[in-house]
């Protein structure tokens, strides 16, 4: 192996890959995704557009590059999805900051930043992780999603800062500069798989069975019902996850919080606490799914985030303590949720399937994290208030975690597949 490979490394390069995915997933997600909300409020103030038109970019863009994942993930490198999309994803945060006042402009940005956030987002994340780790496989995730925990908090600080000292396009612009730092260290750092320096997964000496496990089909995958229930039940969860991330701030201006420095401020005490709790969620959930059935800890973590809304519910300027409840649970649960499907998706399909299974599940999801918070809009507007939209918001999140604790109990992938169930599930 030495002639092979002569400069590979005697340690196991996994936990630097690990470290490297943790820098470049926080500023490629974590920086953008949870802060754009800090911005809404200033649309519609600058522009004069409703709740529904400023939360419709977003939906309206995912619906529009759906085809992106199943098309693209499974061809290329995940360094190169990266590389791509954090370039993108720029690009759209400095086109919010210059935009003007046409929504066509608006939504037309969201285009590009959500293709953006498919390349180089969660996916190629998993996908590296997963190729890396067998035994630790939901350690090293958690690590590397806690990344967009630090740094999406890290950026809430950032952005009210810029905002109050400058205004929201240099919030925005700074923004943008600090995605494209994710490309020097892909490039430096970021290996695709073990394999490209002479190394296995885990740093084991023989490569994993898992390897071996033969990769199914699009048209396989959605022959299997666990397929579904997996599917149904992120999209239920992920979808309330959105609405709640996307209207927080909304619901604290209608619950007696005024526009501008109280907003803004309560709107950031939230907003670090649930991504700072999230990190611990990650890295706790992640080792219990190294252990336990991964089933019941996705089914609890749902659970969780249902649990959340009601108290979201009850959140006033008079008992701002409700903030911090409801903020360290959903953050909890939150976190967990996203981390936890790819795992799954690993262990009911087998890692070399998860390219193809996540190229669908994550457009699919984020068609729900972004049309749902347009429904709960569309609610909120009929309605009046946030009780009749947040109620619906509950009932989706208990259905998700309903349809995971369906879930079949899937076999252990680490022993190989034989090759005549290869062929009965190609035939």
């Amino acid at each position: 192996m030495s002639t092979l490979y002569p400069m590979a490394p005697r340690k196991f390069y996994g936990w630097w890959i690990t470290a490297a995915a943790f820098i470049t997933f926080g500023l490629s997600v974590g920086v953008p995704y949870y802060n754009i909300g800090f911005f809404y409020d200033y649309f519609q103030r600058q522009y004069g557009w409703s709740r529904s038109n400023i939360t419709l970019g977003f939906p309206l863009a995912a619906l529009l590059t759906i085809w992106i994942g199943p098309l693209v993930i499974h061809r290329l490198s995940p360094r190169k999805l990266i590389l791509a999309g954090t370039v993108l994803t720029a690009i759209a945060l400095t086109g919010f900051a210059y935009m003007g006042g046409a929504l066509s402009v608006y939504y037309a940005f969201w285009v590009v930043y959500t293709i953006g956030y498919i390349l180089s987002g969660p996916i190629p994340h998993q996908l590296i992780v997963s190729n890396w780790f067998r035994l630790n496989r939901g350690k090293a995730m958690g690590i590397v999603y806690v990344g967009v925990g630090l740094m999406g908090s890290l950026g809430s600080f950032l952005v009210k800062s810029l905002t109050d000292r400058f205004n929201f396009h240099i919030a925005l612009l700074v923004l943008a500069g600090l995605v494209l730092l994710a490309w020097p260290v892909v490039l430096l750092m970021v290996k695709d798989r073990p394999s490209d320096i002479g190394q296995n997964p885990d740093g084991l000496p023989q490569p994993s069975q898992e390897l071996k496990v033969q990769s199914l089909t699009f048209r396989q995958l959605l022959s299997t019902g666990s397929f579904w229930l997996l599917l149904l039940g992120s999209f239920c969860s992920i979808g309330s996850i959105g609405a709640v991330n996307f209207h927080m701030k909304f619901v604290f201006l209608d619950q007696g919080f005024q526009k501008g420095e109280m907003a803004d401020a309560a709107w950031r005490t939230a907003s670090v606490l649930i991504l700072w709790s999230s990190m611990g969620g990650r890295l706790l959930i992640g080792g219990l799914a190294d252990r336990f059935s991964k089933k019941w800890v996705m089914t609890a973590t749902y659970v969780l985030v249902a649990i959340t809304i009601p108290i979201l519910l009850a959140v006033r300027p008079s008992q701002e303590s409700t903030i911090y409840i409801f903020a360290v649970l959903f953050g909890f649960g939150m976190g967990a949720d996203y981390m936890l499907i790819p795992l799954m998706a690993a262990e009911q399909f087998g890692v070399n399937s998860l390219a193809r299974a996540m190229g669908f599940i994550l457009p699919v999801n984020t068609i729900a994290q972004t049309w749902f918070p347009y429904f709960v809009s569309i609610l909120r507007e009929n309605f009046g208030n946030y009780g009749v939209a947040m109620g619906t918001v509950l009932a989706v999140a208990a259905v998700g975690a309903l349809a995971i604790a369906t879930l079949p109990r899937h076999r252990d992938l680490s022993a190989p597949l034989p090759v005549k169930t290869v062929e009965q599930t190609s035939s």
